[in-house]
């Protein structure tokens, strides 16, 4: 089964996570946990919800009030979300080395534009050297 898979009825979801039904309703308009919802309106809960249903209790718990665990859940999101970029990131790179070995990936000119190189050859180096002056209006 699928942690996002929407099985629970609001009654399973809330045993579940040790509360009362009425406990999820409100957290759904706060939106807190957003459950799906069947043709017909029902809530439906997935595994993700009711550890999120937990987590909130443990929060709760602990003196967190509901706009700082709002808050929680809403970094762990972008958290995983972000994780989740990052590993697929990872892979494109891993697979774009594995299918051109020894080439680069893009360069940058000195302005900072990307540019396009052949294998073995690399950008050519700035060595003159530049000496400011202040204007008037600088000094001002």
């Amino acid at each position: 089964m699928d942690e996002n898979s929407p099985v629970f009825a609001i009654a399973m979801a809330a045993e579940l996570a040790g509360m009362h039904p009425q406990t999820l309703r409100q957290y759904d308009r706060l939106g807190l946990v957003s459950p799906t919802r069947t043709p017909g309106k029902s809530r439906r809960y997935s595994m993700r919800n009711v550890v999120q249903l937990r987590e909130i209790a443990r929060l709760s718990a602990e003196g967190v009030s509901l706009e700082g665990i709002a808050r929680i859940l809403t970094l762990e999101n972008q958290v995983n979300a972000l994780t989740s970029r990052v590993r697929e990131l990872e892979s494109a790179l891993a697979d774009e080395l594995l299918n051109r070995p020894n080439r680069r990936v893009f360069a940058a000119d000195v302005q900072g534009d990307v540019v396009s190189l052949k294998h073995g050859t690399r950008t050519a180096r700035r060595t003159e050297i530049v000496i400011w002056r202040p204007s008037a209006a600088d000094r001002d």
